[in-house]
């Protein structure tokens, strides 16, 4: 999608030589590991990315039959349509999930192509398989049912959106410069669509601290990288070269830009399968 080509047509081919990709050659992992990661006509290497997301998706497809058939509702009656219909809104709101963050990892894009229409399948998902329960005081005594899911899912994607929007705004007004993509923006608006307004703060939460705690560690490795660097050159006194190689480890936000999408979908995963289960556990410490 960020390179602008067709997944329908023309059919796959090896972006090196250019030439067709057979279909025995085409099946998920096994191909890559029969062709020993190299395309069979003039052996240019394979990324293994695509055997690792293929093999993560059919594991989180895998998951999501089994979250449906023993941990949710639905499990009550495995022959109705409720498990199935529990099982789909999982594997597709993985499906999604996987491209996005790998698509954000490596280009630092999210695909509207992804994002909008998920965001609308999300918000008829809630009419199929029932929301977890807002909120207190959220719809209370107004909404009931398929209204209040439904309630609930739009209300994850505003919240959602609108807080990461609410960021990026006042950070361009302070600084003076876009902070935030508005790719994120619509992520979040896709994940409070399939998760509510609940997982939608866990899932803010959980990205937040998992991107600082990246961002500063980057800043940490890069700064040890640019002391040594100063030690090695130059005669400078130890606390001078800590401070100059701390300036300059601090100045790697103005020119790398951090894929927040890859942590607010990975928090997004957790809290699809692990959600209710740590906010049941965190809520436990105020009973």
């Amino acid at each position: 999608m960020p390179r602008e080509l067709s997944v329908v047509s023309p059919r796959s081919a090896c972006p090196a030589c250019h030439k067709p990709i057979a279909a025995y050659d085409n099946i998920p992992v096994l191909s890559w590991i029969f062709l020993r990661g190299k395309c069979r006509h003039c052996k240019a290497p394979i990324s293994p990315r695509y055997a690792i997301v293929e093999l993560l998706t059919g594991l989180l497809f895998g998951l999501s039959y089994y979250v449906a058939l023993h941990g949710t509702d639905a499990a009550a009656d495995p022959e109705s349509y409720a498990v199935f219909a529990v099982a789909s809104k999982y594997a597709v709101c993985c499906f999604l999930l996987v491209g996005l963050i790998f698509t954000d990892a490596e280009t630092k894009l999210l695909p509207d192509l992804l994002t909008k229409p998920g965001i609308v399948v999300g918000l008829l998902f809630s009419l199929v398989v029932k929301m977890p329960e807002p909120p207190p005081l959220l719809f209370q005594n107004e909404l009931s049912g398929w209204t209040l899911s439904l309630a609930n899912s739009a209300a994850g994607a505003i919240f959602g959106s609108a807080f990461l929007l609410g960021i990026a705004l006042l950070y361009q007004a302070v600084r003076g410069v876009e902070g935030m993509g508005r790719g994120d923006v619509k992520l979040m608006a896709l994940i409070g669509a399939f998760l509510g307004m609940w997982l939608t703060l866990l899932v803010l939460v959980l990205g937040t601290l998992v991107g600082t705690i990246f961002g500063v560690l980057m800043i940490v490795i890069v700064w040890r990288k640019r002391l040594a660097r100063r030690r090695a050159r130059r005669a400078e006194p130890p606390a001078l070269a800590r401070a100059k190689a701390w300036q300059s480890a601090t100045l790697i936000y103005r020119h790398f830009q951090i894929p927040f999408g890859v942590f607010l979908g990975t928090a997004a995963l957790v809290a699809l399968f692990c959600g209710s289960r740590l906010l049941n556990w965190y809520l436990g410490f105020y009973k």
